[in-house]
């Protein structure tokens, strides 16, 4: 994918149609009551659109058409082979509308263009293709049993699924949830974050070009605390997926309760640990893993590296190197190809996220780099990459921030680390940098966490699950694993006498 440069993609945003209706059973609509929201350029501060904001009545009409569509079969029931093809036809179609996706992605969230194309949407293409192919390749099973019974275990979708997703990567992770959804046979409704649906109802279009059947793919924008909530309680919602913050996703859990007991899956917060051992070959390179870790894309990532624990025999080596990485990811315009970080989504997290760093300092932790720098976009909201050293008690070691900040801290020992490590609500990634294969393995093994690296951070596949242990939630999403959480598992057992 060509970057071009600056002036490209600033004269292509003038040119954009941008989508402001719901996406229900096939057509853009307006909310039933009229009521919208404002989407803003967080690099600016300027109004890109009013969107349509999905009350109860909306929820009601796109689960409605979700559900229509799923009984009369025309997803459900098709040959994995018509599903394959479609779906096939839905991934070529992102990639013909990648710059358009991208540039939605970074005018509604500050991400960087260069990561909008380059990665998030050549990710999103290669999930849906991935799953795609994946559908003839999910063999059902025959029971051992005894000669006279003939017992069956077959995968059957589930029927409705609703996936309520972040603004942080917007296409990629509700990709990560839809496509292997369809291809199980689902009808979905997504619900994206209200701070990024301008990309998701561009897509939505995209899946009905691509011959997704009407019903079957709905976009349904709107706040979380009445879109989202009303499809959490829906009782005729199958299952949530979802990909937020630990509070939001223990609201679903009680959301489940209160209604159907619908399915719910969970990828919520983290605040990962990052190791970097004395024994460790490259320094520089781990320098580098530990800025990206932390500072790509802006630090709204919930496997960011954000607690970073460094061996007290090589801290002072270390630490410069830390800083100076950290000097190559000061934010830009994020319409600059050159940009790697970007703006923070809105208002309130950059205030979020600032309020984080003050009480850091009243604490006592030490400001190594952030100090305040000019923003390089007039009306936007801008952080610089902020690393503050303290002590492993902290509150910035312990909550997750979801901006630009890294604490760090000493440790001594290998028992002494770990135990740092695992004392934390969240388990979801952490990372470990060392030349002792022995210890990579006994490190890796004992860190409570769903993904583990080693001598890198933040490396994957699609072919890989990702998700987390403790508060970070449970499921996993990518890899084939994640076609089972959104089928039903049946028995049939069958007397031959």
């Amino acid at each position: 994918m060509t970057l071009h440069d600056l002036k490209y993609w600033e004269q292509l945003a003038t040119r954009l149609d941008i989508p402001t209706g719901a996406f229900i059973d096939g057509a853009y609509v307006t909310a039933e009551d009229g009521a919208t929201f404002t989407a803003r350029n967080p690099a600016t501060g300027e109004v890109l659109a009013d969107v349509a904001a999905c009350g109860t009545q909306d929820i009601d009409r796109a689960v409605a058409a979700a559900r229509r569509s799923f009984n009369s079969g025309c997803w459900s029931r098709l040959s994995p082979r018509e599903r394959k093809t479609t779906l096939l036809r839905f991934a070529g179609l992102i990639e013909q509308h990648a710059e358009e996706l991208a540039l939605l992605q970074t005018l509604e969230m500050g991400k960087p263009i260069a990561d909008s194309l380059s990665f998030d949407l050549a990710e999103t293409a290669r999930c849906v293709a991935w799953y795609a192919e994946a559908i003839d390749k999910h063999y059902d099973e025959i029971a051992p049993t005894a000669d006279n019974v003939h017992a069956t275990l077959t995968h059957e979708a589930l029927g409705v699924v609703a996936a309520v997703t972040p603004w942080n990567f917007p296409l990629m992770i509700s990709a990560w949830k839809f496509a292997p959804a369809l291809a199980v046979g689902n009808s979905v409704v997504l619900k994206p974050a209200e701070q990024s649906s301008l990309s998701a109802l561009r897509l939505a279009a995209l899946a009905s070009e691509a011959g997704l059947p009407d019903g079957v793919f709905n976009v349904t924008p709107g706040l979380g605390a009445v879109a989202g909530q009303a499809l959490g309680l829906h009782m005729d919602v199958d299952c949530i997926a979802f990909t937020g913050s630990t509070a939001t996703g223990k609201r679903f859990m009680r959301y489940s309760g209160d209604s159907n007991l619908k399915r719910v899956w969970l990828e919520c917060g983290g605040k990962s640990p990052h190791i970097v051992f004395d024994d460790c070959k490259d320094l520089e390179a781990a320098a580098r893993a530990a800025a990206a870790g932390i500072f790509t894309n802006q630090g709204e990532v919930c496997i960011a590296g954000s607690r970073l624990y460094v061996q007290d025999s090589i801290y002072d080596e270390f630490m410069p190197l830390l800083t100076a990485a950290a000097a190559n990811m000061q934010p830009g315009n994020p319409l600059d190809p050159a940009t790697r970080m970007g703006a923070m989504v809105d208002a309130s997290q950059y205030q979020r996220v600032q309020d984080y760093i003050t009480l850091a300092r009243k604490e006592g932790m030490k400001l190594l780099t952030g100090e305040s720098s000019a923003s390089p976009v007039a009306g936007g909201w801008f952080l610089p990459p902020t690393i503050l050293e303290g002590q492993h008690d902290q509150t910035l070691m312990r909550e997750e921030v979801f901006g630009p900040v890294l604490g760090v801290t000493r440790f001594t020992s290998e028992q002494e680390v770990i135990a740092m490590a695992n004392d934390s609500v969240y388990g979801l990634g952490a990372g470990l940098w060392t030349r002792d294969l022995g210890r990579a393995h006994r490190v890796s093994k004992l860190l409570r966490a769903g993904l583990v690296w080693v001598n890198c951070y933040a490396d994957g596949d699609i072919s890989v699950p990702f998700g987390g242990v403790k508060q970070s939630g449970f499921g996993r999403d990518k890899s084939l694993h994640a076609l089972s959480k959104y089928a039903d598992l049946k028995t049939t057992w069958m007397n031959l006498d």
